[in-house]
C-alpha cells in the first residue's frame, strides 16, 4: 500500500532531502523488490542528463552507449527522449493556474462560470471519467480547468503530446514511470506533483522500493545545466 500525504503547495521550496523523505514515506509498506538492471539504470541516467533541465550531452551519451551495450535499441533511447521532452508542460501546469488566479483577482467573473459547449466537449473527450486523468487532476488541482478555459487548442495539444511516448511501447510502462519520477526529482527541476504522481504509478505497475530509491539516487547525481553552444 502506498502511503499518501497532502500535496505541497506549488510555491513551497522542495529540496532533494524533501524528495527523499517523501519517497520513503510513500514507500513505507512497499516490498524492496529487485534492484535496477544495468540497462534500466543506463536508460534512467540517459534521461536525467538529456532532460531539458540538464542537456549535458556528454554524460547522456555515456549512458546511451551503456544502454546500447546492455541490449537497448536506438528506438528505445528515442522514446525516452520523447518522454522527457514533455518536461516543459510543467510550465503549463504551474503557470496556467497562476494566470487564472491573477485574472480572477482582477475580475472575479474572469475564467469562471460554466464551460461553453466546445470546452465541455473537449473535457468529456479528453478527461471524462478516465481514472488516470482523475488521479492527475487530484495531483495538480485546477490545472486542466485553467488550461481549457484559457486555451482549448493548448488543452487538446497537451493530451496529444503527453500520449506520444505511450503509443509506440518500446519502453516498458513501469520503466517510463521510473524515468519520469527521476527526471522530476533532479536537482535542477524538483517538480513535486509530478514526482509523487509517477512514484505512485510506478508502484501500481509493480516497482519495488529498491528500484525507486535507486532511480532517485541517479536523479540526485544529475549534472547541472551547462548551456548549449
Amino acid at each position: 500500500m502506498v502511503r499518501n500525504e497532502p500535496w505541497h503547495r506549488n510555491d513551497a521550496m522542495l529540496t532533494l532531502s524533501d524528495i527523499r523523505m517523501q519517497a520513503e514515506a510513500r514507500l513505507h509498506d512497499v516490498p524492496d523488490g529487485a534492484p535496477l538492471s544495468p540497462g534500466e539504470a543506463a536508460l534512467i541516467g540517459f534521461a536525467v542528463h538529456a532532460s531539458p533541465s540538464a542537456l549535458v550531452w556528454d554524460r547522456a551519451e555515456e549512458c546511451a552507449r551503456a544502454a546500447l551495450e546492455t541490449g537497448a535499441r536506438p528506438e528505445q533511447l528515442h522514446e525516452v527522449l520523447v518522454l522527457i521532452s514533455g518536461l516543459g508542460v510543467h510550465a503549463l501546469m504551474v503557470g496556467s493556474r497562476r494566470i487564472a488566479d491573477l485574472a480572477r483577482a482582477a475580475d472575479p467573473a474572469a475564467l469562471s462560470g460554466p464551460l461553453d459547449p466546445q470546452q465541455t466537449a473537449l473535457w468529456q473527450a479528453r478527461v471524462g471519467n478516465d481514472r488516470y486523468w482523475r488521479t492527475f487532476e487530484r495531483a495538480v488541482p485546477g490545472f486542466l480547468d485553467a488550461l481549457l478555459r484559457q486555451s482549448p487548442p493548448g488543452f487538446a495539444a497537451f493530451f496529444d503530446y503527453c500520449a506520444l511516448p505511450w503509443q509506440s511501447g518500446t519502453v516498458e510502462p513501469v520503466l517510463k514511470e521510473l524515468i519520469s519520477l527521476a527526471v522530476d526529482a533532479t536537482p535542477a527541476h524538483r517538480y513535486g506533483p509530478g514526482f509523487r504522481l509517477h512514484l505512485d504509478n510506478a508502484v501500481k505497475l509493480g516497482a519495488g522500493r529498491r528500484t525507486i530509491l535507486e532511480a532517485l539516487d541517479i536523479a540526485a547525481a544529475a549534472s547541472p545545466h551547462q548551456g548549449v553552444a
